[in-house]
This record gives structure tokens, sequence and C-alpha cells, in this order.
């Protein structure tokens, strides 16, 4: 059986790339799988455990550091961690699945420093940073406090699109789709020609 590739997504908070991942994850053709991430965060809205992420507690988390268990991780928030289980991505490899990966810069990163001839990193991010807030306001789930820390680290984040392999625009979340779906095509090798694309 072909072994599969790694594909990353990151972005600052509130780019779009969970739309990106979710409209690739619908495409049958690309033989995609999703990479859960662990978490120390609790869930939000109608995320479930297993599906979305791993939840667990902050001190599960870190004995896991501990048990060098996890391909990369950070602490993304003051407190809040989230990190990549090696034998998540070893598990979906197995089975010839290319795994997608939604994950922070800097882990975004790291998985490419771990896996670099299997992976494709593409970086997300909306036209400004003005933009990014104002979505960042309307999706009506953080803080005041919150909304800034987030515009501060996407701030830093933004320094960091240069040393992934694409960067894609998301001023139009279905051209941006079709973008990142053309981009993963070509990478994974596949000749499935889709209509649109």
């Amino acid at each position: 059986m072909k072994s599969g590739k790694l594909i990353v997504f990151s972005a600052p908070s509130g780019s779009g790339k969970t739309s990106i991942v979710r409209y690739l994850m619908e495409q049958p053709e690309l033989n995609l799988a999703f990479s859960v991430s662990a978490t120390s965060r609790p869930p939000r809205g109608t995320e479930k455990h297993g599906k979305d992420y791993y939840f667990i507690s902050k001190e599960a988390f870190l004995t896991e550091v501990a048990a060098d268990a996890f391909a990369e991780w950070e602490e993304v928030y003051k407190g809040l961690y989230y990190g990549t289980y090696k034998k998540e991505i070893d598990r979906l490899l197995k089975e010839g699945k290319n795994v997608v990966f939604d994950i922070d810069v800097l882990g975004g990163l790291n998985i490419k420093k771990l896996y670099p001839e299997k992976t494709l990193a593409i970086f997300v991010k909306t036209p400004s940073v003005e933009v990014l807030e104002a979505r960042l306001r309307n999706r009506k789930t953080d803080t005041e406090e919150k909304i800034k820390e987030r515009v501060a680290k996407a701030t830093y984040e933004l320094t960091f699109e240069n040393e992934f392999d694409h960067v894609v625009i998301n001023d139009n979340l279905k051209k941006a789709q079709q973008e990142a779906y053309r981009l993963v095509k070509v990478f994974i090798g596949t000749e499935y020609d889709k209509v649109g694309c």
C-alpha cells in the first residue's frame, strides 16, 4: 500500500483554515484523513471529543509531553496547550491516507521539520489584520480580552508565512477552497480533474 502524505494547514485564528479543511475533507478522491489534535481547552459549541479534538486536562497533557507522545505541541495561549499525537499520524499513514492537519503556525512548521519529504505546508491568511479582527468579533465566541490576545498573536504568526510552501489568501472562501484543492491535488499526485477547479 502506498504510504500517505501530510498536508498542514496553519493560520492565525479566524483566517478560515477550518472551513477550507472541511471542504477538502468532503472530496473523496483526495483520500484524506483528519489528524485530530489534543488540547487542554474545553470544547466550544458543538465540538466533540475524538472528532474535533481530544479534550484532555492540562495535567494529562503535560504527562503526555513528558512521555514524548506528541510529534509537536505548543502552549498556544497562556495555560492552553495543543498537540499532535505521533500515534495518530502513524495510524493514518499506515492506513494509506493523506493526513490533514489544522494546527497552529509553529506546530505546522514543526510537522514540516519532522517529516520534510512527506509534508506540504500551507499558510492561510486574511487580506489584512483588520479583516481578521472583524471576523473574530463576528464569531461572538471570545471576550474582548481574548480577541485582543488573538489579534496580537496573529500579527506575530504572520511573520512566519514565508517558511511555508504556499500562502492562500482567504478573501473569498470559495476561491480559497479551490486554490487549496489545486495545491493538495498536485502534491499528492492524483490525476483526478475536478470540475470547476
